[in-house]
């Protein structure tokens, strides 16, 4: 069983102050609803891992330790809603079986490289996040299917990469501030993919 000492990352604040029992407490809540999340992932054998609205600034080491033994059998992880500001290549090289992956309504800026290496995703939501360079890494996916980078801070794409991936269908990179540039290479590729939403 999972015990509740996950680390968050997360440095509570002193016990003696009210604040800083409330606040102990939602952390002790926080960390106790990842217990339970991950316990339910591993003794109900599902393929999926919700982590959403976990208060997580990075995906937490434990967990790493608890899944090890049915990580190949994860397909679909949601770490939506988060504060995480960054996803490390050891996430990648651990849940190698994923086929998607929800980012969506973090604070990240950049995937690892590791990411280029995911020989089963479908599909990632990456909206919502603080990403001012597109992660080229993402078009050497050859199963992605759906890319969602909806929201960020996003000014240049590049087209002709994703014009190259052999399985995409979908891109959403609506509410972001591109040039015009990319704007008219994205007409382009909207007449490749079933989908494109700029």
């Amino acid at each position: 069983m999972f015990t509740a000492g996950v680390k968050l990352g997360v440095t509570l604040v002193d016990q003696d102050s009210e604040f800083g029992n409330s606040y102990s407490r939602k952390m002790g809540e926080a960390v106790a609803n990842v217990a339970r999340r991950v316990n339910a992932t591993v003794e109900e054998e599902k393929d999926t891992l919700d982590l959403s609205n976990c208060k997580l600034i990075s995906f937490p080491d434990g967990v790493f330790r608890v899944l090890k033994g049915v990580s190949e059998n994860i397909r679909i992880i949601t770490l939506a809603d988060n504060e995480m500001k960054a996803i490390s290549s050891k996430f990648f090289s651990t849940f190698t079986q994923l086929r998607e992956l929800d980012l969506q309504g973090n604070v990240l800026t950049k995937l690892p490289d590791a990411v280029g290496e995911m020989e089963h995703l479908t599909s990632i939501n990456l909206a919502n996040n603080s990403f001012s360079i597109f992660p080229e890494k993402i078009t050497e996916i050859a199963t992605l299917e759906r890319v969602n980078l909806e929201g960020n801070s996003i000014t240049e794409i590049p087209v002709e990469k994703l014009s190259d991936m052999p399985a995409l269908k979908w891109l959403n990179v609506r509410s972001n501030p591109l040039d015009s540039n990319t704007q008219s290479a994205l007409q382009s590729l909207s007449n490749i993919l079933s989908t494109t939403e700029f």
